[in-house]
């Protein structure tokens, strides 16, 4: 039998979309179905590696978990990693295509279609069901020509859209039919129904309005979600969340957050440690003056977050910081800012240019066009302990305190430390989820770890979601809604 599909849209963005996928794969998933997520277009600088070699957003590597498969190109052909306020590069199928500004990109989605289509095929022939995530809302009357990411989708493949709209931000009912106001005929015929998600308190108060979305629309419910209370627990794709509430224990880790902050789940497994109170610093804040631990992340644009991070104090704060004796870890970009240089005089992070680093570790950093993008297996120099985790960077690093190198991937060196340990960097993405790493990384620094396994508290937490899913929204009904593929 072919493949079946369906596909959660949203009023706008950072409605719950990504969480309502995850939940009804996981679902799906306990109902004995072979299933698959899938994102035509996806916008992130949260990337995860996957096993066929390429990468995809964030959001679907842990929708991947959710249906229990491994991750896929196929999963998000089309992935844009800002690297400024008007350009991104792009990936498609998990590969570097190139670099555009918001008005090229404009005129290429209709081009990126064909390989859309072409991943969301062959997903097909791996699953029986397909659920699909839109981005941004179909709404965008302005983008809809070309799209690729919402209805222009669904119409080319067939697959029937429920709407998700964000009771918890206002205006809901505004949300949803609006939506159907401003959509044409034939988009608005693609609705199967709609959902509410968000709410807080006792559903049953918003009975009337819910009655009124049907009345205006002539879509079906499919239910009103109360608020997940622990989303927090999972990993999150968008830097919006990043004030999620960590642990209250003693040993305070702060992060500055970065205008283009890269895989900044890197510290959810940190978070999670009872032992740990971590502090993600917003712009236009100091980094505090009792943090034990400042973690530089990884960034999609190493040199522009550099002057970012000059602009905020943050280097001030930094070095007072280190006098104090307080410990620094740089991840990927991170690294990179911790050197003395970054010499990009080939215009591949930005204009060109070579700019001073922090001068905190003794190396030098000379950016390159070959983009390493591998999944590893390292050993922690310092403990033995070993981390399972992946590259993805441009550029390499080099000078005398490589000589005491963070880890070691296969024999060759990562990273750097100066050599009381006191500074450290590493191109190690995804490092802390392994559990006797993070343990003995803890233990190094004077912390002993709560000893809860991290991939088992997102896998946990996955049940929960669908287990809250179930209670709430007729998911039998929103999985009757799925469409057989190609049809």
């Amino acid at each position: 039998m072919p493949a079946s599909a369906l596909m959660i849209q949203g009023t706008g963005s950072n409605v719950g979309k990504s969480m309502l996928v995850a939940g009804l794969c996981r679902a799906a998933l306990r109902r004995g179905i072979s299933v698959a997520p899938f994102k035509p277009q996806n916008m992130s600088n949260n990337a995860a590696v996957t096993d066929d070699g390429g990468e995809i957003g964030r959001a679907q590597a842990l929708q991947a978990i959710a249906c229990g498969r491994a991750l896929s190109v196929h999963m998000n052909p089309v992935l844009l990693k800002p690297e400024s306020d008007t350009g991104s590069q792009v990936i498609v199928q998990g590969q570097v295509r190139g670099r555009l500004n918001a008005r090229e990109f404009g005129g290429a989605r209709a081009s990126l279609l064909t390989a859309v289509l072409e991943s969301f095929a062959i997903l097909s022939k791996t699953a029986d069901l397909i659920i699909v995530e839109g981005a941004g809302s179909p709404a965008e009357t302005n983008l809809r020509r070309g799209d690729i990411a919402n209805m222009g989708f669904a119409r080319a493949a067939g697959v029937p859209v429920i709407l998700a709209g964000d009771i918890d931000r206002g205006g809901v009912i505004a949300q949803i039919v609006g939506t159907r106001a401003v959509i044409d005929r034939e988009d608005a015929a693609m609705v199967a129904g709609f959902v509410v998600n968000k709410f807080r308190g006792d559903v049953r108060l918003f009975d009337d309005g819910y009655e009124d979305i049907i009345r205006h629309t002539g879509w079906a419910g499919f239910g009103v979600l109360p608020w997940f209370n622990a989303a927090h627990r999972l990993p999150s794709e968008d830097a919006v969340d990043l004030a999620r509430p960590s642990m209250a224990g003693g040993f305070h880790i702060v992060c500055p957050m970065l205008s283009r902050i890269a895989n900044f789940d890197d510290l959810d497994p940190l978070a999670a440690e009872p032992s740990v109170r971590l502090s993600m610093i917003p712009p236009g804040s100091p980094l505090p003056a009792d943090a034990d631990m400042v973690i530089l992340p990884g960034t999609k644009s190493t040199r522009g977050d550099l002057a970012f991070l000059r602009a905020q104090g943050w280097d001030v704060d930094l070095h007072a910081h280190v006098r104090r004796g307080g410990k620094v870890l740089g991840i990927c970009g991170g690294y990179q800012m911790l050197g003395h240089t970054i010499d990009d005089r080939g215009g591949l992070d930005g204009a060109s240019g070579r700019d001073r680093g922090l001068g905190l570790l003794n190396v030098e950093t000379r950016m390159a066009s070959d983009k390493t993008l591998s999944k590893v297996t390292a050993v922690h120099c310092a403990s033995g302990a070993q981390i399972d985790g992946y590259e993805i960077h441009i550029g390499q690093t080099a000078g005398p305190d490589c000589t005491y190198p963070f880890s070691t991937v296969n024999g060759i060196a990562d990273g750097a430390q100066t050599k009381d340990g006191q500074i450290a960097g590493t191109y190690l993405h995804g490092l802390f989820s392994n559990d006797v790493f993070r343990a003995a990384w803890l233990k190094s620094i004077g912390v002993s770890s709560g000893g809860a396994g991290y991939s088992q508290l997102v896998e946990d937490t996955l049940d929960q979601l669908a287990d809250h899913m179930e209670k709430f929204l007729d998911v039998p009904a929103m999985l009757a809604c799925a469409a057989p593929v190609g049809k």
